[in-house]
């Protein structure tokens, strides 16, 4: 068994995000793996970057500029899975699945439901129950890690003004902490799978998205979205998983596991 320390980052355009720090941030952290989310590119209209992981996966939405997640990982894989495919059709390119020895990593960038909720009914009826069966049954061969941006913010402590954004009387809530997407985060916490920052961490004011708006990250009004999620039967191996709020280049900041596996 040995330590490894794995980060999730939406960097909001990995192009952008690589002339705001991107390449010194991931080299001050040390990460085992980088999991990234919102690329907004294709591999190859990104200029080859941190050589030292040689391992690098791809899964670009079909739409130039829009959604994609990657892999960077020192370690090499068993195999790779970009999809989830025999759940749900998904061209956005929102999911990479890494086999290790002893576990299976999933990066996950899960579609938002827009401000006018236009996305609402496909997440709640279609893609949040697919990506857990997806991780359900993966858990059944090996324990699963998986993390990325949720866009939801599961509890009121998970945000800084919860009153003014929650689902009440006609109001159906704003995107990302309507009742519909926090259910889905309850089929989550119910089916044995942990978030590791709340299991470790029960304090208020800790978030991973703030607006540009307003010097929203500068108050510190903002939403934790992004997670690390594991199977509950490494509970006892987590070290520990912590938010880098710090670290700029992006309008979410990353969260970094570490874990005995």
């Amino acid at each position: 068994m040995n330590k490894i320390k794995i980060l999730s980052w939406n960097v909001n355009g990995i192009r952008a995000c690589i002339k705001k720090g991107f390449v010194d941030s991931m080299e001050s952290i040390e990460p085992n793996i980088i999991c990234l989310q919102e690329t907004k590119a294709h591999q190859e209209q990104v200029d080859e970057i941190l050589p030292e992981y040689k391992y690098k996966y791809w899964n670009s939405a079909e739409k130039k500029g829009y959604s994609g997640t990657a892999i960077f990982s020192r370690i090499e894989p068993l195999n790779i899975t970009y999809g989830i495919e025999k759940y749900i059709q998904d061209s956005e390119g929102r999911v990479i699945t890494l086999e290790f020895n002893n576990y299976y990593l999933v990066t996950v960038y899960t579609p938002n439901s827009k401000r006018d909720l236009s996305r609402l009914d496909y997440r709640y009826n279609e893609w949040d129950p697919a990506f857990l069966k997806y991780i359900k049954n993966l858990e059944k061969h090996k324990p699963v890690i998986f993390c990325g941006d949720l866009n939801v913010a599961y509890q009121e402590i998970d945000l800084a003004n919860p009153s003014t954004n929650k689902t009440k009387n006609s109001f159906p809530g704003n995107a990302g902490f309507t009742d519909k997407e926090r259910e889905r985060f309850d089929n989550i916490a119910n089916s044995q799978l942990i978030d590791t920052f709340r299991f470790l961490n029960q304090e208020e004011g800790h978030y991973t998205w703030w607006s540009y708006m307003r010097q929203a990250r500068e108050r510190n009004i903002g939403w934790r979205i992004d997670y690390f999620c594991i199977s509950n039967i490494l509970k006892d191996q987590l070290i520990s998983s912590v938010i880098f709020n710090k670290i700029m280049g992006s309008d979410h900041a990353p969260v970094v596991l570490e874990i005995n596996i």
